[in-house]
């Protein structure tokens, strides 16, 4: 979940001005490298998804595209009547639908933005400040919070976390007042980052080592929060970490995959998709080791909790399920490391 600048709520809506009749026939038709762009993520989602996390290839892949002027509706199944139907589009074998625009075209999040189910909201690469393979893995990114929206009691488990103190919008998991400015939190998260950088470096002869010093620092970060702000720390990396961890393992799997379309290639800013990797992880640890809890509040969870996903997918190979039979305790998962 990717909010822009101004941040939203579940009930937010941007203004839209209506197209002039001289545009109304280009604007119901997807903008090219959009096009382009959706169909790599449509096809990596088609290929990869199975072996990237279980049943996540039962998960509809719904996108709401954001344009200047339209948004252009494709994989839904129940579209709200504000939508006319377009018909069928060939690359993207979807129908598409379109409506005037109401959202920001600078969005990316996931959320209940049409007929009430769990629908990406994005706008282009160009209006999101993305090259196209980073937009195709954050689409990707958005699409793994779909499949972790569809489980079985995910409301009601975000409900029983009781840190919405009334506020029914869902922007209490932007909102939330964590201590981010407290001295001692913050040391204590720079102590688990720089301890989950060392875990991530180490050898395997170091590694148990290693990991019993992140366990260390994860304990030392709950003794200075309250019950209710580990919760909050616990469901962020759960939903965000692991979302980012799946921007780099849909990277990787890619990178071993039969490889886009010559359309997707020709685009000019088209890297590809063993370089992201790469330059992912790279990112990753320097994230870990320039982390400031206080500068960057709540986007500092995000490769807090990827370089946990990284460390289970290395050394425990059940944590998928326990993290679907558990949810909202990534870190907790951490201890029953090997």
């Amino acid at each position: 979940m990717r909010w822009p600048a101004s941040g939203l709520s579940f009930l937010l809506l941007g203004t839209a001005a209506a197209p002039t009749a001289a545009d109304a026939q280009a604007a119901f038709e997807v903008p090219r490298r959009d096009r382009v762009r959706l169909a790599e993520a449509m096809r990596l989602a088609d290929e990869l998804r199975d072996d990237i996390w279980p049943g996540w290839e039962r998960t509809t892949l719904r996108v709401l595209l954001v344009t200047d002027s339209t948004e252009f509706l494709v994989g839904h199944s129940r579209p709200s009547a504000d939508f006319a139907p377009r018909g069928h589009d060939t690359l993207l074998n979807r129908r598409v639908w379109t409506r005037p625009r109401r959202f920001s075209p600078t969005m990316l999040a996931t959320f209940p933005a049409v007929s009430g189910v769990p629908t990406i909201v994005i706008g282009s690469a160009e209006r999101t400040g993305q090259s196209s393979t980073a937009w195709v893995l954050t689409l990707l990114h958005e699409h793994f919070h779909q499949w972790q929206y569809s489980r079985p009691g995910y409301y009601a488990g975000v409900a029983r976390l009781d840190l919405a103190h009334g506020d029914t919008t869902g922007q209490w998991m932007l909102d939330y007042a964590f201590p981010y400015d407290s001295a001692p939190v913050q040391q204590a998260v720079h102590r688990l980052a720089t301890a989950l950088a060392q875990a991530l470096d180490a050898g395997p002869s170091a590694q148990a080592q290693a990991l019993r010093a992140a366990v260390g620092a994860r304990e030392a970060l709950r003794g200075c929060l309250t019950a209710a702000d580990y919760r909050y720390f616990e469901f962020q990396l759960w939903q965000e970490g692991v979302a980012r961890f799946i921007e780099y393992a849909v990277a990787r799997a890619a990178a071993e995959s039969k490889g886009p379309s010559a359309a997707f290639r020709s685009l000019p800013d088209y890297e590809p998709y063993g370089k992201a990797a790469t330059g992912m992880r790279r990112s990753l640890r320097q994230e870990l080791e320039q982390l400031a809890l206080g500068r960057q509040r709540r986007v500092a969870f995000y490769p807090l909790g990827a370089a946990m996903a990284l460390l289970l997918e290395e050394t425990r190979s059940d944590w998928k399920r326990a993290y679907a039979d558990r949810p909202f305790a990534l870190a907790a998962l951490l201890s029953a490391t090997p």
